[in-house]
């Protein structure tokens, strides 16, 4: 696998950025969770006067051989490749959030069980028409799983070389929900209950069909050996992907925004390579899939948003953006007492 130099971000500017956090013409910590973001952002950038530039959002589409079945979903697997195409036109939740928040949109083909033509405007890295399917065997090879954390990779350097030092991730696959519940049990080791939710479904007959679906792919694949292993076992193209594209970014020390369940069981495989990959992220929404909820309970970070979404595509990411920008504006743009010649009756 490729390997990556991540550091935890120096600490050498933590007590001024606290200073002029807590200098602002506001009483002290009256504006929340924006401060703990701009202290964040300020880490991350080594400097008092961060600056978010170009926002970029990539979303990941990736077919998945379990889904062939209909035992785990209640949508056919055509539904990717029709939603790539709805995301080219325009026509999804993400492109209206993006248009509306000046998000550059990326889609990107990680492994759609599909022909695409290749003059459509999408990044044509795929691996293969969708992985094989994990109650026979492993979801991909070592080979495919490295590939696609590379083309991950490449993928970002890209966005950071166009000027985008803020970036989030979506996904697009029918099935990945049953992935993303088998990574999350074997990396917190909570049981498959607690990490499986009803995906796009609201039946509950299925829930409980895809839970006993997952318990038997976990006894068929009892020997995984390494997260790596894990990933290959389970994971999706566009998942393994994202392990690469959250690495890259951390490398680049780029702030990482992160969305919803699939993309954070894609954040708990790159922890598990590179714990420091954690200092980089900020946690866009809590979903309303119940694995989600489990998930960052057990990373014990504090999300921005609770909108009850359940949609991926890196919606919850999109919305968040625009929190992440005030907060760094405010650091930037808000006088301090002194400078306003308020008087501070906590000093």
């Amino acid at each position: 696998m490729k390997t990556f130099h991540i550091e935890a971000p120096s600490k050498q500017l933590d007590a001024a950025l606290t200073e002029k956090i807590n200098l602002k013409t506001k009483p002290l910590g009256a504006l929340g969770v924006l401060e703990q973001i701009a202290f964040q952002v300020g880490k991350i950038q080594q400097t008092l006067s961060p600056q978010l530039n170009n926002p970029t959002i990539i979303v990941f589409a990736g077919d998945h051989g379990i889904a062939e079945e209909g035992v785990v979903n209640p949508y056919p697997q055509a539904v990717t490749a029709q939603m790539v195409y709805n995301f080219v036109q325009g026509g999804a939740a993400i492109n209206a959030f993006s248009q509306l928040n000046n998000i550059k949109l990326e889609v990107v083909d990680a492994g759609v069980a599909h022909d695409f033509d290749p003059s459509l405007p999408i990044i044509h890295t795929k691996i293969a028409y969708g992985t094989a399917n994990y109650r026979l065997q492993k979801a991909m090879t070592d080979a495919q799983r490295d590939i696609a954390i590379k083309a991950g990779a490449i993928i970002v350097k890209s966005a950071f070389e166009q000027g985008s030092n803020m970036i989030g991730f979506g996904e697009m696959g029918i099935g990945n929900t049953s992935a993303a519940a088998l990574l999350m049990s074997y990396f917190t080791q909570a049981p498959i209950e607690d990490c499986t939710g009803a995906g796009t479904s609201h039946n509950n007959d299925l829930l409980q069909r895809k839970i006993e679906v997952l318990k038997s792919v976990q006894a068929f694949h009892a020997n995984i050996t390494s997260p790596l292993d894990a990933l290959a076992t389970f994971g999706g193209f566009e998942i393994a992907m994202m392990v690469g594209a959250i690495l890259q970014a951390a490398e680049l020390k780029m702030v990482i925004v992160i969305d919803g369940f699939i993309v954070s069981t894609a954040l708990l495989t790159a922890l598990a390579l590179y714990p420091a990959v954690i200092e980089y992220c900020v946690f866009a929404h809590t979903s309303h899939e119940n694995g989600h909820q489990a998930l960052l309970r057990n990373l014990a970070v504090k999300p921005l948003l609770q909108l009850d979404l359940r949609l991926g595509e890196g919606t919850g990411a999109a919305l968040a953006m625009p929190l992440i920008q005030a907060a760094v504006a405010f650091l930037n743009n808000m006088s301090s007492f002194a400078e306003a010649k308020v008087s501070n009756i906590e000093s």
